[in-house]
């Protein structure tokens, strides 16, 4: 009988509506919708669904809830693992994770585990029912968070549930690293985001905005105020670009500063908010990821009139979910693919009004298992654009590693962390997320964060290393 009920979709906002305004576009499931989705799961005795989940959630325990009716109590089993359920729920790949584990996957759809998670979520905070499970006795030792993003969160949060006095610096004015900076509105309302970080500050974590550690004080400075150990999930932070001719005409962006100033600058309210955004008539977005769509739906709804998607493979290759894929380009995003740019052309006062661009087609894997882009000889055209914005991946933040003596990177400057402990080359100092991994998921990240709190529980408690 299970079988038979087909997954449920949620409902979205129509694609000509949401292309005008910032607000999410998926809109949720209803009480009956969500009991009728976890009606699908099995119950599986080993549920491998679990084994794909960075954090371990108890999935079936939470669906089972959601089924039977008691939806705060499925908050509370998604809460045991997993802090940030509500961004999880909307942000992570549950189709190449735990939804891809279903067992349903077999004959049909899996479980739809992650809008499943959303609801939950979203029980709880619009209901006003959020439960502070706060330690019930402090242990000795003080914990120096570095950044707060998913994985410094998930750090935080564990281990202010164990007990200890945690202490989060976040380097911009509002703490959420890359869930406020790099994701849009649309797809992760801030609100969410911020509720989620104040339920960390009412378990006890304290969180200092405006410190960047590395400039204002130094890993070493910490430990000499007394913290008794440190984390680092300071995330993949700097830019990286083509290095072609003219990437450095006006109008030409990196995907971080353009998200940067559109999200946590807030320069889609300009002038209320006084950050300025590049509005072109005519973008060009170099990339196949998350951030590339970002940057392409961003783009349409601060008023292009065409958006240009660059791409050097095929779809089939593209690393971004198929459902950002999906968005993008039921919003009106022109996909060039199995194209590259070659140059940026700029106009006599330095700036940039069009792309010079060959064709590509695809030869044999690479490293990556992806088949490699090879240029089409005589294939060169231009498309004329007025703004650029590259999207091709992201290196590690250096700014600790190279304040912060002894500690050890790799040949790409990601700090050099254990699998299991996330301990570093120094003694009392942790990493973990996209400074160790280079640019990943937010659960891969929060993944690490929780590994990191239990070690660093061990290493407290015992003091050895």
């Amino acid at each position: 009988m299970k079988d038979k009920v087909p997954r449920q979709s949620m409902p979205e906002q129509p694609p000509a509506e949401r292309v005008r305004n910032y607000k999410e576009v998926p809109l949720g499931y209803s009480d009956e919708t969500a009991r009728l989705e976890a009606s699908r799961c099995l119950q599986c005795k080993r549920p491998t669904c679990v084994d794909g989940c960075p954090v371990r959630v108890d999935i079936p325990g939470f669906i089972k809830a959601i089924r039977d009716g008691d939806f705060l109590s499925s908050i509370r089993v998604i809460k045991m693992t997993n802090s940030l359920p509500a961004v999880c729920g909307r942000v992570c790949p549950q189709e190449e994770q735990c939804e891809k584990l279903c067992v349903l996957t077999k004959k049909g759809e899996s479980v739809a585990i992650g809008k499943l998670e959303r609801f939950a979520a979203d029980y709880e905070r619009e209901r006003e029912q959020l439960e502070i499970r706060a330690a019930t006795e402090r242990k000795d030792g003080r914990v120096a968070i570095v950044g707060s993003g998913p994985a410094g969160l998930t750090a935080a949060g564990e281990l202010a549930k164990m007990g200890y006095r945690v202490t989060v610096f976040e380097a911009f004015h509002s703490a959420g690293g890359v869930l406020v900076y790099g994701i849009p509105e649309f797809r992760l309302p801030k609100a969410i985001v911020q509720y989620e970080i104040d339920a960390l500050a009412k378990l006890g974590v304290e969180i200092v905005l405006n410190r960047v550690v590395g400039s204002a004080g130094t890993v070493n400075d910490l430990m000499s105020e007394g913290f008794n150990a440190v984390f680092v999930g300071t995330g993949a932070g700097l830019p990286l670009f083509l290095e072609i001719p003219g990437e450095n005409l006006q109008g030409v962006y990196s995907a971080n500063e353009y998200l940067t100033r559109a999200n946590l600058m807030k320069a889609y309210k300009f002038p209320e908010y006084d950050t300025p955004i590049a509005r072109g008539d005519s973008i060009a977005v170099v990339g196949g990821g998350n951030v590339a769509m970002d940057s392409a739906r961003m783009a349409l709804r601060l008023g292009s009139k065409k958006v240009h998607l660059i791409y050097r493979r095929s779809r089939a290759e593209m690393p971004a979910r198929v459902e950002e894929v999906h968005h993008a380009e039921e919003e009106g995003v022109l996909f060039q693919l199995l194209t590259n740019p070659v140059r940026f052309i700029g106009d006599e006062k330095g700036r940039l009004k069009a792309v010079e661009c060959v064709r590509m087609e695809l030869g044999e894997p690479d490293d990556s298992g992806r088949r490699r882009p090879v240029v089409m000889k005589g294939s060169e055209f231009t498309i004329d654009v007025d703004v650029a914005i590259v999207a091709i991946g992201n290196g590690p933040n250096p700014l600790i590693p190279r304040t912060t003596p002894g500690l050890s990177v790799n040949k790409w400057g990601n700090i050099v962390a254990d699998d299991e402990s996330m301990k570093t080359s120094r003694k009392g100092v942790f990493a973990g997320g996209d400074i160790v991994t280079g640019a990943a998921t937010v659960i891969l990240a929060m993944g690490a964060g929780r590994k990191a709190a239990m070690a660093i529980d061990t290493y407290l408690q015992t003091g050895e290393w």
